[in-house]
């Protein structure tokens, strides 16, 4: 473009030279020359504005000339102002927000099950990295401190009876002293030589092997048709017993001094004990593995429950009007707070930019994305120029004329 700008120049300068010797001896060449020259002048004014943007004409320092390499901060400064007050305003960023349909949008998007599995990918990866800067000891220690605070510092005595009485009003106690039973019923008929040794070897050394015999078997039959009997009814004494200790046991937890005691002292010797450290280790160590394998696994619970819950999310947004209008309102208020409190920290990146860059190469940089325009603006002069010139001359020949 420079090349085609710089040539009509000197085909105008061509033909200024030809008009102007051809003049006296033809005088229609006058307007021709007027032509040529007013061209010539047109071309060589908008070349001299043109190159006055960027640089100084002919390396000429000449006032007002270089005009962007120069002013290059101040420009910087007040595009960073224009952009803070006409485009970062919070009417502006208001309303085009309003007009996104943030919610929908984002609805829209998550449902698309790639889409969901993409940030899936993407979160793992940055749960991933954040479990691998983490320091292990560190964790370790977070753990055992958070157990000690929240299960070893606070007395377990009254916590216990509470949880125990709501166990008794809601008959939860009744499945555990089932499962008991069964248990027991089930020792019992897999060990009936141990119990009848149990039975057996509490009798005198002189009673005889037969009479052993005898009462190891009675006392066996006996045991399991007691464990049936409390099975099979509801309000055997054995039950109503039990619920009676469990009742006057977690009443103590709560109010016996020497019960909440006991309890504190077995509290006590717990966290004496390297088991505390060793849970936060072990317990620590294996939510990592866990974790890390199920990050890193596309098919695992987590990344498959993960993409499952983003679609539903996705779905809702799109089809819960209500949660959308939550939504938008939510992001719009968010995003218009960080503008108002950070606008001039946003702007301010224009501005530093620009102040960082190199004033030639920064000239260099805006030659190459107007330039081209510019160089019509050359073109344009000499063609103006030119019917300019003929025109002036044409009025000045013919009030000549007229007057003369």
């Amino acid at each position: 473009m420079k090349r085609l700008a710089t040539g009509l120049f000197f085909v105008a300068t061509a033909i200024f030279v030809l008009a102007f010797a051809l003049e006296p001896s033809m005088p229609g060449w006058a307007y021709v020359r007027a032509a040529a020259e007013g061209a010539m002048v047109g071309a060589l004014a908008d070349w001299f504005a043109v190159t006055a943007l960027f640089r100084h004409p002919l390396g000429l320092k000449i006032p007002h000339t270089a005009i962007i390499p120069r002013r290059k901060n101040e420009i910087g400064r007040t595009l960073g102002t224009f952009v803070e007050t006409e485009f970062l305003s919070d009417a502006v960023v208001r309303q085009k927000l309003e007009s996104i349909g943030i919610a929908r949008g984002l609805g829209d998007w998550l449902r698309r099950p790639e889409n969901a599995e993409r940030v899936s990918r993407e979160a793992a990866t940055a749960l991933g990295g954040v479990l691998s800067l983490l320091d292990d000891s560190d964790v370790q220690a977070l753990v055992e401190k958070l157990a000690r605070r929240h299960l070893l510092e606070p007395e377990w005595a009254p916590t216990l009876g509470r949880l125990g009485e709501r166990m008794l009003v809601a008959g939860q106690q009744t499945p555990l002293i089932d499962a008991g039973l069964d248990t027991l019923e089930r020792w019992l008929e897999a060990h009936p030589e141990a119990f009848g040794e149990s039975v057996s070897n509490r009798l005198p050394r002189w009673v005889p092997r037969v009479v052993d015999k005898l009462v190891d078997d009675r006392a066996y039959r006996e045991a399991l048709r007691f464990v049936a009997a409390v099975r099979a009814d509801p309000e055997h004494p054995l039950r109503l017993a039990a619920d009676r200790y469990l009742d006057g046991l977690f009443t103590d937890l709560q109010n016996d001094d020497a019960t909440i005691e006991r309890v504190e002292k077995l509290k006590s010797d717990v966290s004496a004990s390297p088991r505390v450290h060793e849970f936060a280790v072990e317990a620590w160590a294996a939510v990592s593995e866990t974790l890390d394998a199920s990050l890193t696994d596309p098919d695992s619970d987590l990344r498959r429950g993960i993409v499952r819950a983003l679609g539903d999310i996705g779905e809702r947004l799109r089809t819960d009007a209500t949660l959308a209008a939550k939504i938008d309102a939510w992001a719009t208020d968010a995003a218009c707070y960080l503008v108002a409190n950070h606008l001039s920290d946003i702007a301010s990146v224009i501005t530093d930019t620009i102040e960082k860059w190199d004033p030639q190469e920064t000239s260099e940089k805006l030659e190459l994305q107007v330039g081209r325009d510019l160089q019509f603006i050359r073109i344009n002069g000499t063609v103006v120029g030119a019917l300019a010139g003929l025109a002036i001359f044409a009025v000045a020949s013919g009030l000549r004329a007229v007057l003369g």
